[in-house]
């Protein structure tokens, strides 16, 4: 009953129409200190918590609820689209003011605040105090980056502090899955069934999803990837925050093309102790080659090229040669290739790898990809590059992996062939005859 009293202050008082069903009909009448809401994608689960937030900033006057992701950036065109197009009325004052890349709380007139922030600007935001913390796309976190989140839970504006985990399903042993199998963190299970909005479309095209990207997506279940080609890929040592990169590092561009396909190309920096930083990342379907080179060549502006190493396409290099973006021709031996990515991933002696991606580098995200669930970087690619399934383990010594999530991976294989000088002797004689044009 007091959920759906809330429920009515908050339609009244300020938010669009809302049903809340299963979990998230649970959600605003839970009050564990932890919470994890987990499930397929589109059930509702990130409006859900953005519900509850505004419920609770118009119940609690002076209440303080962080709204997070890993990184800042990325809160731009996920969760604050949803809350504004989804969750609040378009002319509500609180919306007055910065535009969403720049916002930094939303300021309710009873002195309530939604504060909006990312693991990645942690000391902006571990130093306040909240009653609320949603962590959308918690998967991304790390158990520590919860665990310093649990330390802000002390603003005593609400009756109770609550921390609340938005996640999709991710590897049976994640700290998540973990978590919330033992007595310090309730689950909460959404499913599509609860969402009264979700469209006979976009529930087909999640069910033709395939291998593990259907397990989680489509089925909500922790599934974990066999046969993955980059086993000692580890989100948590591998993916670094976006930085900036020092001017005197060397700097490499790959590229793989395509159109139905994406089309990719990668920007890699080296340092000086020879580790590769995977820092811009071009990844989008239906683009014609002409139009990718007028965008590599605005995007690299200002930076000092040593090398673009391209796909054999030779129409596509030509392209690319009459945008004053000379290439030479890549690498393609797979295994030679795969195993220098490999080298380069298991820690040295240092105890660190030799290969990073930035996250958020991600020019633009590929609608077309995103509405189908395809991956869309490099990054999301890693998980799906698998050995064929009937392939023992000597046999991958002369069959490549499984087609499909490879175009990023191309690209990244080309880079690291080019930086570990592992080019064929033709690419070598490129080299020579063009030298660096950039």
């Amino acid at each position: 009953m007091e959920a759906k009293a809330d429920l009515d202050i908050a339609i009244t008082e300020g938010n669009r129409p809302y049903e809340p069903r299963g979990a998230a009909l649970a959600l605003f009448s839970c009050r564990e200190r932890e919470v994890l809401m987990e499930g397929p994608a589109g059930t509702g689960k990130t409006r859900a918590l953005l519900e509850k937030a505004n419920l609770c900033a118009i119940k609690y006057p002076g209440m303080r609820a962080l709204l997070v992701r890993k990184t800042r950036e990325s809160m731009t065109q996920s969760v604050l689209v949803t809350f504004e197009e989804k969750v609040v009325p378009p002319d509500w004052p609180i919306l007055a003011g910065a535009s969403r890349a720049q916002r930094q709380c939303y300021t309710y007139p009873n002195g309530s605040c939604l504060v909006i922030g990312g693991i990645d600007r942690s000391s902006k935001i571990m130093s306040t105090e909240f009653d609320l913390v949603l962590a959308f796309e918690a998967r991304e976190l790390t158990e520590d980056d919860w665990e310093c989140l649990l330390t802000r839970l002390r603003h005593g504006a609400m009756p109770y502090q609550q921390a609340v985990a938005d996640t999709n399903p991710d590897l049976p042993n994640h700290w998540l899955n973990r978590r919330a199998g033992g007595t310090r963190m309730i689950r909460l299970l959404s499913r599509h069934e609860d969402n009264p909005t979700i469209h006979a479309d976009y529930l087909a095209n999640l069910s033709q999803l395939t291998g593990v990207r259907r397990q989680r997506l489509y089925k909500g279940q922790w599934a974990g990837v066999e046969g993955r080609v980059y086993a000692d890929f580890d989100s948590a040592v591998h993916l670094l925050d976006k930085r900036d990169i020092p001017p005197d590092w060397r700097r490499v561009r790959s590229i793989d093309f395509g159109f139905t396909h994406p089309l990719v190309c990668q920007w890699w920096a080296v340092d000086g102790d020879g580790r590769m930083y995977l820092y811009r990342e071009l990844y989008r379907t239906r683009m014609l080659v002409e139009d990718a080179a007028k965008r590599i060549v605005a995007l690299s502006e200002g930076e000092r090229i040593e090398a673009t190493v391209a796909d054999h396409d030779a129409e596509g290099r030509a392209t690319l040669e009459r945008y004053n973006v000379a290439t030479l021709p890549a690498d393609k031996r797979i295994h030679i290739g795969i195993q220098a990515v490999s080298s380069r991933l298991r820690l040295a002696d240092d105890g660190k790898p030799r290969l990073f991606l930035l996250r958020d580098v991600l020019v633009e995200r590929d609608p077309r990809l995103s509405q189908c669930h395809e991956p869309a970087c490099t990054q999301e690619e890693i998980d799906h590059y698998v050995w064929p399934r009937e392939l023992s383990g000597s046999s991958r010594n002369s069959e490549a992996p499984a087609p499909g999530c490879d175009h990023g991976m191309d690209a990244m294989r080309y880079a690291v062939s080019y930086v570990d000088g592992l080019n064929h002797a033709d690419a070598m004689l490129d080299i020579r005859v063009l030298g660096v044009r950039e």
